[in-house]
């Protein structure tokens, strides 16, 4: 008899820094050691790995330490340096990652459609209605995308059993307390096949503080069904749990194609699309919104930004909720007032403010009450604020408004036509954002170097031009 392996053992992410231009020391060899063995197959034997010995460049743990940092987007060196021993330090799933996915022989896949599940038992930390709704809408997730259904039964043998444990719970997956292994999924089969275990240990919730049972739900049946990890890190299968509003879970393209791969297409007439997370280097990027934050640019594409590092060549790509998770995906507009520390993000007539990586209380607000906005107005294109007059400019439509941060209210005589003060850069602007004494107006793949004292456009760019893409 074989046993199934956990699909999955969900983890809280984490930031751990590594102090630059530390020696790696034993102990840290140590965790690369023990790292790549569980996680990536490297057998105990290969002890020559650990002194990482230059007479044998091409060694299984150089190989090994090499595959691990392609899958997780670091630079490969085939070295235990700052970003990967910061990577392995942090908290994460429990599966390996580049191991064969397939424990049993053939692709694990249930035979038929209509599947069942059962509650074996609820979380003391929510109502017993909450767990149930937030199962039954983890499963709609994969449901709305597939030709699978989920009834729930109270009574005989489910294809898939829910329960919460503490501990170890004698299925060879023991949980490891709060903050850590969150979950694992066995994947599809008989006995304990598709079944989901919940560390009880954790704090479960419904919204987006630690830890969402929707979200990870949602996850863990992924396993359920077959789905292996993914390298995405807009995918829902990412191996990483990821705070964010957990009423906005979307299933990434990447999602999609793979449930369908194995279940095959809904049996809807149109097929459902996910999204896609951008690359840096794609010549028809556009953006949703790009700010300052303390400094640091940072450019919006539905649930994600884009930034460089000075530390690192690569574009960094991230979900938007690891920095703000009560935002929403989806911004329109950002801005930065740096005497007063805050960055301001905007979506339909709603905007938030935040301070570093805090939302501050009371948000979301409006944008009449506030600015002072005709109620025709139902969006805000972009924005940006000038430190050196105080002035916020706001650009709608083929029009902007200008408000003034020491009276808190819109100036006189707006608004104007963006023809007339910003000649050269179009009737739409799509973002904007001021690098020094010049301003960036971004409108579709192009991006506009605008002086405001000349007012004249001064260069014409692509919108990546931020970016290390080699091609400027």
């Amino acid at each position: 008899m074989k046993i199934l392996l956990p699909l999955l053992i969900l983890c809280l992410t984490g930031s751990h820094g590594f102090p630059a231009g530390l020696k790696t020391s034993k102990q840290d060899l140590q965790i690369v050691q023990n790292y790549l063995q569980k996680f990536y197959n490297l057998k105990p034997d290969d002890r020559d790995g650990v002194k990482i010995p230059k007479q044998k460049p091409i060694s299984p743990f150089v190989e090994k330490l090499k595959e691990m940092q392609k899958f997780f987007g670091l630079e490969v060196t085939g070295k235990p340096d700052e970003e990967t021993l910061k990577t392995m330090k942090e908290p994460r799933c429990g599966v390996p990652d580049v191991f064969p996915f397939v424990i049993t022989e053939g692709n694990p896949k249930w035979e038929r459609n209509n599947l069942t599940y059962s509650i074996e038992n609820y979380t003391p930390d929510l109502t017993k209605e909450d767990v149930d709704d937030s199962i039954r809408k983890a499963f709609k997730v994969w449901s709305d995308v597939s030709p699978l259904t989920f009834t729930k039964i109270s009574k005989g043998e489910a294809d898939i059993k829910i329960s919460f444990y503490y501990g170890d719970h004698y299925d060879n997956s023991p949980f490891d307390g709060p903050n850590g292994i969150l979950a694992h999924a066995f994947q599809p089969g008989l006995g304990i096949g598709g079944d989901a275990h919940f560390d009880e240990d954790e704090n479960w919730t419904t919204d987006y503080r630690n830890y969402n049972l929707y979200r990870v739900a949602a996850h863990e049946f992924g396993h359920s069904l077959g789905l292996s990890h993914s390298t995405d890190i807009g995918a829902l299968m990412f191996p990483s749990y990821a705070f964010a509003d957990p009423n906005d879970i979307q299933l990434s393209q990447d999602d999609i194609d793979a449930i369908q791969s194995i279940y095959g297409p809904t049996n809807n007439p149109v097929q459902p699309t996910g999204t896609t997370t951008p690359q840096a280097c794609d010549t028809k990027l556009t953006f949703d919104a790009v700010t300052t934050v303390r400094g640091e640019k940072m450019f919006f594409k539905d649930r994600f930004y884009l930034r460089t590092n000075p530390y690192f060549p690569e574009t960094e790509v991230n979900l938007i909720s690891l920095f703000w998770p009560s935002l929403p995906s989806g911004i329109e507009a950002a801005h930065e007032v740096e005497e007063k520390d805050i960055v301001r993000f905007f979506k339909g007539t709603k905007y938030w403010v935040a301070r570093g990586q805090n939302v501050l209380p009371g948000y979301p607000k409006d944008i009449y009450s506030t600015f002072g906005f005709p109620a025709t107005v139902k969006k805000i294109d972009a924005s940006s604020s000038d430190i050196y007059n105080g002035k916020t400019y706001f650009f709608v439509g083929d029009k902007y408004w200008r408000y003034d941060e020491y009276r808190r209210s819109m100036d006189a005589g707006y608004p104007k036509l963006i023809t007339d003060d910003f000649p050269g850069i179009g009737t739409k602007v799509d973002a904007v954002v001021r690098d020094n004494d010049f301003l960036y107006f971004f409108s579709g793949t192009r991006q506009y170097k605008f002086e405001p004292k000349t007012k004249r456009v001064v260069a014409l760019l692509k919108t990546n031009s931020w970016f290390n893409c080699g091609n400027y």
